[in-house]
């Protein structure tokens, strides 16, 4: 190994050019800062190269099959296909990542960060060394940001994951559809597997350790199981995973249910597996970076580590696994190292999932309001009074709005059916701005459109719904 002399000085350092990473590096770059950002593989991390792009793009596949469906009803000729050709689906989802990756890299450029691929790891509290191949360089920092994510483990068991057994993003880059899919989850994740695949013709089980979803609010689960077991989706609750055994041909897993004793046999068997931190080769000990049992970075609001040069972003950290909020958490240390007072605030971050109709939440259940101390009202708007709704055949689903009851502050944001995903953006800035019921009920809303769904819900909450019975 050629180990270099010297410290090479920096400005500042990102390690990692996931979501987080690249925007730290581009917004303190757009505030004057030098930025150098260290990549050890794929610059646009994960969720580009391997989970959120790679996933929405099958939900897509999904979604575009739904609508080929329903074009009968408007008189349109759809020639349904007898398969779906996967290798194709394959190639678009290559050229999705390519494309956006291709733009990470051009973004970077035009900024004028240098990129270093390479494994970084702390030497001190003000340098790093990164190692590539038989090279070796040495960096000395004014900030760094922490940016290198998480991977996916199944507990007690390690890793594990073979061709049939699957763990995380694993799920796709399968070379071919299974015949049958087992999946043991109930997170957003877990949900758009099963969405995707049963639409690509996988015959999918869904096993939740649960009694019920726990993903999103009461009314949206229960509203989710009814399009499973609509779907023909078999569906198990109260499971415990009590033997995997794998053999050249399929995959046997016993299972306990509320029913009693199952089993199940198939192609493939998937877990989403939980989160675990990025850092095995970091030695964030050397910089004195204070992590939490998990392994995971405590952060403060401005994204700052207990060493406040160095700042973590994304999952590395304790926060919620979200590329959402990887996004802003870089933004925030990219502003901080530039100067500015930046801060990011965990209440209103968007969770979605591409589903059979889309889900989409924001802000406090009505469990978890009433768990904080609030008196709340509740207000729930069937998709089946919305007239857009008839028009685009899109009846199923519902929007469920909470509010603390004396003040008429809004709380909680919560829908599954159609244009959940894209209208669940104006809900968040109403959290946000701390808005009250009139503040999201005054203003005009286009018709005919699935907003009066939302306005619908609004107006529940004081009883002024129109086509509320």
């Amino acid at each position: 190994m050629v180990v270099g002399d010297f410290a090479e000085e920096k400005d500042v350092i990102v390690i990692g050019g996931g979501p987080g990473g690249y925007h730290a590096a581009i917004r303190a770059a757009q505030l004057g800062r030098e930025v150098t950002l260290i990549e050890s593989k794929d610059v646009g991390g994960a969720c580009l190269n391997e989970s959120c792009v790679p996933s929405k793009v099958y939900t897509e596949a999904a979604s575009q099959l739904k609508a080929m469906k329903k074009a009968p009803q408007y008189g349109l000729d759809a020639v349904l296909p007898e398969r779906v050709d996967f290798s194709q689906l394959q190639e678009k989802k290559h050229q999705v990542v390519n494309g956006s990756a291709k733009g990470v890299h051009d973004l970077l450029k035009n900024y004028q960060i240098e990129v270093v691929e390479g494994s970084a790891s702390f030497l001190s509290s003000t340098q790093l060394g990164v190692e590539k191949n038989d090279a070796f360089e040495k960096f000395k920092f004014e900030n760094a940001v922490i940016a290198t994510g998480s991977s996916r483990y199944w507990p007690g068991e390690g890793k594990m994951s073979t061709n049939r057994q699957l763990c995380g993003s694993e799920i796709y880059q399968l070379h071919e559809i299974p015949g049958e899919l087992l999946i043991v989850g109930s997170d957003y994740i877990s949900l758009e597997v099963a969405h995707a695949f049963h639409a690509l013709g996988t015959n999918v089980t869904l096993c939740i350790e649960e009694k019920n979803p726990l993903a999103f609010d009461t009314a949206v689960n229960k509203e989710l199981l009814r399009l499973l077991k609509k779907e023909k989706i078999k569906v198990h609750t109260e499971v415990t995973i009590q033997h995997v055994n794998e053999t050249d041909t399929s995959i046997v897993v016993d299972f306990q249910s509320k029913k009693g004793a199952e089993q199940w046999e198939g192609a493939c068997f998937y877990r989403p597996g939980m989160p675990r931190p990025r850092t095995d080769t970091l030695h964030l000990e050397a910089a004195g970076i204070e992590v939490d049992e998990q392994g995971f970075i405590p952060i403060n609001q401005a994204v700052q580590t207990n060493q406040s040069h160095i700042f973590a972003v994304g999952d590395v950290t304790s926060s919620p696994k979200l590329a959402a909020i990887a996004l802003k958490q870089g933004k925030v240390a990219g502003e901080v190292i530039g100067g500015m007072k930046s801060e990011w605030d965990p209440f209103a971050y968007p969770v979605i999932s591409r589903t059979f109709q889309p889900v989409a939440s924001a802000g406090l259940t009505k469990e978890e309001a009433l768990q904080e101390g609030y008196a709340v009202k509740e207000s729930t708007f069937p998709m089946t009074g919305n007239g857009y709704a008839a028009i685009a055949g899109e009846k199923e689903g519902l929007v469920k709005v909470v509010s603390e009851a004396e003040t008429g502050v809004l709380l909680g944001f919560h829908s599954i059916g159609p244009g959940a995903v894209e209208m669940i953006s104006a809900a968040v800035q109403v959290l946000e701005m701390g808005g009250r019921v009139e503040d999201a009920a005054y203003p005009y809303y286009p018709h005919p459109s699935f907003n009066e769904a939302w306005m619908e819900a609004v107006e529940g909450l004081e009883e002024k719904a129109i086509h509320l019975r």
